[in-house]
């Protein structure tokens, strides 16, 4: 069991190398567009194609001195054109560039979150259907409820990754909008279908309007799914940490050889990645906040959202791709002490079949609210002392009165529980 990790493939979306590819990839499109409505001679636009390439360096130079990333490039772009170098960027606006290439990223990075959610659903599908009928303790409050099984609380999780999953696509497909529509979106200087192309050309679709940008809840609203994403995550890296304490360690994440919990404390398993999946998720919601202060720009158009999303963006894909990788490293590994899972069923010495009792002395002819009062009478003693819930209901004259000694005592030896779970997965797709 090795612990492996690569941020690579997903940092190279927002690599310099990527981004200005994209950039004259958009710039090529447009002017194809302009050759099939004949406004340039589609030699003009071989000869530029064919000769069309950049130097990062030289564009990081050429930046320090004009202060402009886009007029860099296209400066950068033309000069190994030449002449015909005049066509590119004609009649664009640099967020014509900047926000068609960010929706590629963004699907770009979409694509690999994806399937890191696959692959963390399919863990979890595994874990649900091998833990199925492993009866455990349900929490409610953090106090001993009733009885549920581990499959069922995969399930659970699966479910809520499916959703994320679909979540994600929705965000994505919204997201995926690319303008080419000019300085104040008027298409005053380009057609229309030149900004059709680009897109179609792209995989993107058409902003329906926009001004000089891209509105940006649209932007806002990937940022929040990636938030939510990771909300589920540390949901369920919490409910590990609190299953791992030494009090309960019905599951622990995996801790590898040569690996060390404590630098005062030799004998410490910390959950740390689940730690630090929580850690993270904080930082990934803080970002999607930002993203909602980047809605609310001047006349619809100013630069103050350009500087948050060079950060954001980049990291909230970046971490999420992290965290979704150690989330699932940490589930397909988990160690599951069933021992414990079964001391801790036990720990309450049968309180957690009040309801059962209850439901049966209602089926007597008790009031709901005498039942409960009775069941609740001898629960208390339980909780109070060391004595066990069965005993105390066969002490309790008013339970002997109406209630059969081995029709109580089956109650604690029965559940309908594993009867539906069946269902529960069936409904699930499991």
């Amino acid at each position: 069991m090795i612990e492996r990790y690569s941020r690579k493939e997903i940092s190279e979306v927002w690599s310099e190398e990527n981004k200005f590819k994209i950039w004259l990839d958009i710039e090529l499109a447009a002017l194809e567009a302009r050759v099939h409505l004949k406004e340039i001679p589609k030699a003009v636009f071989n000869q530029i194609k064919q000769k069309a390439h950049f130097n990062i360096n030289r564009i990081k130079q050429i930046e320090e001195k004009v202060h402009h990333d886009v007029i860099a490039f296209i400066t950068e772009v033309s000069k190994n054109v030449g002449e015909v170098g005049k066509f590119i960027h004609y009649g664009m606006t640099s967020s014509d560039v900047l926000d068609t290439c960010l929706a590629i990223q963004i699907k770009q990075a979409s694509k690999i979150l994806l399937k890191d959610l696959e692959i963390l659903k399919s863990t979890l599908k595994k874990l649900a259907n091998e833990h199925k009928y492993l009866v455990c303790i349900g929490r409610t409050h953090g106090v001993h409820a009733e009885l549920t099984t581990y499959g069922l609380k995969f399930a659970l999780w699966y479910d809520e990754v499916n959703r994320n999953i679909e979540r994600l696509k929705k965000a994505t497909e919204d997201a995926a909008v690319g303008k080419i529509s000019g300085a104040v979106g008027t298409y005053e200087h380009l057609s229309p279908q030149v900004e059709e192309f680009v897109c179609q050309k792209l995989g993107l679709k058409p902003a329906r309007i926009s001004t000089q940008i891209i509105q940006r809840d649209i932007h806002a609203e990937f940022l929040l799914t990636l938030a939510l994403i990771a909300s589920s995550l540390e949901k369920f890296a919490t409910e590990v940490r609190h299953l791992q304490k030494t009090e309960v360690r019905e599951v622990e994440e995996p801790f590898l050889e040569g690996q060390k919990g404590s630098s005062a404390m030799p004998h410490k398993r910390n959950p740390i990645i689940c730690e630090r999946i929580a850690g993270l998720a904080r930082l990934i919601r803080t970002n999607a906040f930002a993203s909602l202060e980047n809605i609310n720009l001047w006349h619809e158009r100013d630069i103050s959202h350009s500087s948050v999303e060079r950060i954001i963006l980049p990291d909230s894909t970046i971490l999420l791709d992290y965290i979704l990788d150690k989330m699932n490293f940490v589930l397909a590994n988990l160690k599951i002490n069933k021992e414990n899972i079964e001391r801790n069923i036990n720990l309450t010495r049968g309180l957690i079949h009040s309801q059962k009792v209850l439901l049966l002395l209602i089926d007597k002819g008790l009031s709901r609210d005498e039942a409960y009062k009775i069941v609740q009478s001898s629960a208390m003693k339980v909780w109070d002392s060391e004595s066990d819930f069965l005993t105390e209901l066969l002490n309790n004259p008013k339970v002997n009165k109406i209630v059969d000694v081995n029709e109580l005592k089956e109650l604690f030896g029965s559940s309908k529980l594993l009867e539906r779970v069946d269902y529960i997965f069936n409904r699930l797709g499991l």
